[in-house]
């Protein structure tokens, strides 16, 4: 789920409350259908630290990951549908999206 964390950040506790209520009861009806298989909210990306490689090597850790996008990854679900438009379907459903977008991939390395 991506989105623009700072319109989060004129958000009241109201709609806190209501988004964290409509991801509730959005993992509910997941878990119901027999998809769900973990997900989670992550920090926002000032908590965030980003390991740089070159020449195959880790160099020093540092503050965030420095995206070149006005929206950041908020969060994850992770499910397990027949198809990818099934996928599609369940991220059409995602709650608390005012702008932003939901991006469906299926896992690679036989996952």
């Amino acid at each position: 789920m991506y989105a623009d964390e700072a319109e989060a950040a004129n958000w009241t506790e109201d709609d806190w409350a209501a988004c964290y209520a409509g991801h509730q009861a959005y993992s509910d009806a997941m878990e119901a259908a027999g998809v769900l298989r973990g997900g989670a909210e992550l920090k926002p990306v000032a908590t965030a630290r980003t390991v740089r490689f070159a020449v195959g090597k880790p160099g020093r850790p540092i503050d965030g990951p420095f995206a070149e996008t006005r929206e950041n990854l908020g969060g994850y679900y992770l499910i397990e549908t027949d198809t990818l438009e099934e996928a599609v379907n369940w991220a059409e459903k995602m709650p608390c999206m005012q702008g932003g977008g939901v991006e469906v991939r299926e896992l690679g390395m036989g996952g």
